[in-house]
């Protein structure tokens, strides 16, 4: 057992200082394709070029620049995929829906095989349950990838190329022969699952227009949370049958294999700024005039530019931003109830009540039901929010995605007391901890979708960064919390581990309330949150996207204080079981860069 705790926390501690790595260099990278770095200019001394023997510079293309340029032709254009028909759309967008179920199916399928995993490989349940948070570590890690992949390469190739990649972790870990190679394979599953649920909300925002993304957002969303809920239970069927724990593996490969043939039939690329460029590029071949290109291929991404202006990014919106850093942790603590609760529902429905384990896993039903019920919440909310802003002429009302929210933030609390305080009376019938997972998951449902539009909607031009954020940290929510939840509920007992939950979300009900309030005069005071919602001006020196009718957030709060703060302790997260002189190096790296 020692030796597998040392092998873990070397693989963990070397997994985190390569995703914390990875994250602050890569995810930024989200912002650079609208805002190249560096504009293509004419240099003074560009007299002193020489393309070949004895020859210089040819003269200048002869006409205006912009004749060169390869646009959309009109809003009919085929590489507008706001133009297509509603049953082209349809066919993308569910072809799309079923990767993203694919993906959240995966994680928590395996939480059915905790046990048998645990007795087949000699580990303990606790240990066995690292299946499952290395899944949801990979989410946290392939944001960071497929994100910029997709700005660069469009949406179709990097969902093909990861459900492929995905399909075969899937079954390496149903053939597993060892402990080491199962963490392993369904942690780079999850990295390559996470991209659906990266790139697709860029494909809905590529077809639907602001009037009907509201309501493909909510059932893509509805996708992401249906598959952890009714995944258990056809694991805890799968686990108990004939076919054994690996059998849930084997099926989440199969169902991946049948997503990839799907991608590669009926996918269609929607990037507009994709299909452009391969216009550009048939255009040059046909006509031979190499001139001939797309805007995004003048843009010059400077490596230097990269580290100076952006490096931060995600990490001074999450700990400067009042906004972005309650709305996360917010999010985050919603998203690591989502998974506790694979582990609270088996305690109390088999173990207190002494249901069969595959039939306690029934009532996830109720939470499944909570979450389209919640889905309903967000769409009945739009007709409201269109006739807001119609009223600002088009322009986003942020304030306005917290009305939905803010009856999930209701909803949610009390769902967790309902359940805690039914959960383990075998005198009160089973229905009853079933029926609250309806509030529970509605609450799940509006909550979560409400916060990621409002952050949208208040951080236009820098929204990625700010996404990129709040995943990360949710995603460590949710892999932490089910390892203590059995703990928290055997020490606690269901009515009290219930209750502290129940308490959490009590604290965190009024932060809808309050931005709705006071959100609009929190983004005046912000550099990075636009007023007007045009073009982002620059900052004279530094060119960075800012809001000039906004005091700048040096002069209002300390934000290099935030940003070390929140280094010094990721960082002593991230070395914590290695030597004390790679603390101390890690810390002096961390004070030349500050």
């Amino acid at each position: 057992m020692s030796r597998i705790m040392d092998s873990w926390r070397l693989f963990f501690s070397s997994i985190c200082y390569r995703i914390s790595g990875s994250f602050v260099l890569v995810c930024i990278m989200f912002d650079l394709a609208p805002y190249p770095s560096d504009p293509i200019v004419i240099s003074t001394t560009h007299k002193s070029y020489r393309l070949g023997k004895n020859r210089g510079l040819p003269p200048h293309l002869v006409g205006e620049q912009s004749n060169y340029l390869v646009e959309l032709t009109d809003e009919n254009d085929p590489a507008n995929a706001k133009s297509w028909s509603f049953g082209r759309k349809m066919r993308a967008a569910a072809v799309l829906g079923f990767d993203t179920l694919i993906a959240s199916w995966g994680s928590s399928v395996y939480s059915a095989a905790v046990t048998p995993v645990a007795y087949e490989f000699g580990v303990s349940s606790t240990v066995a349950i690292l299946g499952l948070t290395l899944y949801i570590l990979g989410f946290a890690t392939g944001p960071l990838f497929f994100g910029p992949i997709s700005e660069l390469y469009g949406r179709k190739k990097p969902v093909t190329g990861a459900c492929f990649v995905f399909t075969c972790f899937m079954f390496a870990a149903a053939t597993a022969k060892d402990f080491q190679t199962l963490m392993l394979s369904r942690f780079f599953a999850g990295v390559f699952a996470s991209c659906p649920l990266t790139v697709v909300g860029g494909a809905f925002v590529d077809m639907f227009g602001n009037e009907t993304r509201g309501i493909a957002i909510a059932a893509f969303s509805a996708m992401v949370f249906v598959g952890p809920f009714i995944s258990p239970i056809v694991g805890a069927f799968i686990t108990e049958s004939h076919l054994g724990w690996r059998w849930t593996e084997y099926i989440t490969g199969i169902m991946g294999a049948v997503s990839l043939i799907l991608d590669l039939l009926f996918l269609e690329e929607t990037y507009a700024k994709t299909l452009l460029q391969s216009r550009a590029e048939k255009i040059r071949k046909e006509t031979g005039n190499f001139a001939i290109h797309h805007i995004s291929e003048e843009e010059i991404i400077s490596f230097d530019d990269l580290i100076k202006k952006h490096l931060f990014l995600p990490f001074k919106l999450l700990f400067g931003e009042p906004i972005v850093f309650l709305i996360t942790m917010y999010t985050a603590f919603i998203y690591g109830i989502l998974y506790l609760f694979l582990e609270a529902y088996p305690i109390v429905f088999a173990e207190y009540r002494g249901i069969d384990p595959a039939v306690g896993t029934l009532p996830y039903l109720g939470m499944i039901i909570g979450v389209l019920f919640g889905c309903g919440i967000v769409i009945s909310f739009e007709p409201r929010y269109n006739r807001k802003l119609k009223e600002n002429n088009g322009i986003p009302v942020p304030e306005e995605r917290l009305v939905p929210m803010m009856v999930g933030a209701c909803l949610f609390p009390c769902g967790l007391f309902w359940f805690a305080w039914t959960g383990n009376d075998p005198s009160i019938n089973w229905a009853a901890p079933t029926v609250s997972g309806i509030l529970t998951g509605a609450g799940i449902m509006t909550i979560f979708l409400q916060s990621l539009n409002y952050l949208v909607d208040s951080y236009l031009f820098v929204a990625a960064s700010t996404i990129a954020a709040n995943t990360f940290l949710r995603s460590f929510f949710g892999a932490g919390f089910p390892l203590f939840a059995t703990a928290m509920f055997h020490n606690l007992g269901v009515q009290w581990a219930g209750s502290l939950l129940g308490f959490l979300a009590i604290a965190f009900l009024p932060i809808p309330f309050l931005f709705y309030k006071y959100g609009e005069r929190l983004r005046k005071m912000s550099r990075h949150a636009p007023t007007d919602f045009g073009a982002p001006p620059k900052d004279e020196e530094s060119g960075t996207a800012v809001n000039t009718a906004a005091p700048s957030i040096e002069e209002e709060k300390p934000e290099a204080i935030y940003l070390s703060m929140f280094s010094y302790s990721s960082l002593f997260y991230i070395v914590a079981f290695n030597g004390v002189n790679t603390r101390v190096e890690a810390f002096a790296f961390l004070d030349r860069i500050l």
